[in-house]
């Protein structure tokens, strides 16, 4: 019994908080990438005239 009293702070709390900063990290990854791809989108726009 103690150790489900135990366990529900850990469910409740500390397990939604990992899946977040998970998909945190990968929305920051795909930020990322469509940056890198519009600053060369850029770039080479420049590098023609």
């Amino acid at each position: 019994m103690n150790a489900v009293v135990m366990l529900i702070p850990f469910l409740v709390i500390y397990v939604p908080v990992l899946g977040a900063s998970i998909y945190g990290f990968i929305l920051f990854v795909k930020l990322a990438k469509r940056g890198i791809k519009a600053l060369d989108i850029y770039i080479e726009e420049k590098s023609q005239k």
